[in-house]
């Protein structure tokens, strides 16, 4: 066994990512919520194939355009005394809390403008063009949105003067919240009731899969579910029913979704964008 605290950064977020993937997948096999075409047989190969060259093309994507990524970041602020909570003398402990929370919501915050500016959207209805939902399609981003996620994160690092712990647990824990809401896994309705009380779980993320504009302008949390609720963007269950939901974009449907190729190019292809523009009551 490796000794933890002589691992560095990256070497605990890849065993961290490993373990909670193939407990993930491990999960869908003995328990699948959907028994689908896009989740099974050769074109859940190709989907998976794709999907994971994501990760590969974002984490190079990544190391070429900044390579500090969030933790090389909150260690920069750390060593030049920057940050509102180093100027206030926040307890450590404190400080970390408070950063976790703040950055839990700056992703939510990005996530429901992702949905809101066309160009950006642009980027990221590549995610929302899985026809299938399982454990890779948490992977499925295009490595523009990441690098733009990364910088977002870093300037609230910076500002806030996250706590370097607090910044590593945040990646990895929303690395493994984002598998755990996307997979295709079965839990049980009354834990399913008590999870998303607190955390997002799989079948309210699959509401915010689903092809109709309204459905997919909410339930946009990836760890805690508590901000839906509080902006009025939470809906409990789709309108067709899991079994029944049309999971991916109206505007294509094909096999072609599951390409690499396709893909990478879904950015600069033309397309609608969702209907739904505005924040609204569920």
């Amino acid at each position: 066994m490796p000794d933890i605290a002589n691992l560095s950064e990256a070497s605990i977020r890849l065993i961290a990512f490993l373990v909670i993937f193939g407990s993930m997948a491990l999960f869908e096999l003995l328990a699948p919520r959907l028994e689908r075409d896009e989740m099974r047989g050769a074109l859940k190969s190709k989907r998976w194939f794709t999907n994971l060259s994501m990760v590969v093309l974002s984490s190079v994507a990544l190391r070429v355009v900044f390579p500090a990524a969030a933790v090389g970041t909150a260690l920069w602020a750390e060593a030049n005394d920057y940050g509102l909570f180093r100027q206030l003398a926040f307890d450590p402990v404190i400080a970390g809390i408070l950063s976790f929370a703040i950055l839990d919501f700056s992703v939510w915050f990005e996530h429901v403008i992702s949905h809101k500016i066309p160009i950006l959207w642009r980027i990221h209805r590549m995610h929302h063009s899985d026809t299938g939902f399982d454990v890779t399609t948490a992977l499925r981003f295009h490595p523009l949105e990441i690098v733009l996620s990364m910088v977002w994160k870093a300037s609230i690092v910076v500002a806030l003067g996250v706590p370097v712990l607090a910044v590593l647990l945040f990646e990895i824990v929303l690395n493994g919240t984002a598998m755990f809401n996307h997979s295709n896994a079965r839990l049980p309705l009354g834990l399913d009731r008590l999870l998303r009380s607190v955390i997002v779980t799989p079948d309210m993320h699959r509401v915010h899969h689903s092809s109709i504009p309204e459905e997919t302008d909410t339930n946009y949390g990836f760890n805690f579910s508590f901000w839906d609720r509080m902006f009025g963007t939470y809906l409990s269950q789709p309108r067709l029913g899991h079994k029944d939901m049309e999971i991916g974009l109206s505007d294509w449907r094909g096999k072609e979704t599951a390409n690499l190729g396709w893909t990478l190019m879904l950015p600069f292809r033309p397309g609608t964008r969702p209907g739904v523009f505005r924040f609204k009551k569920n």
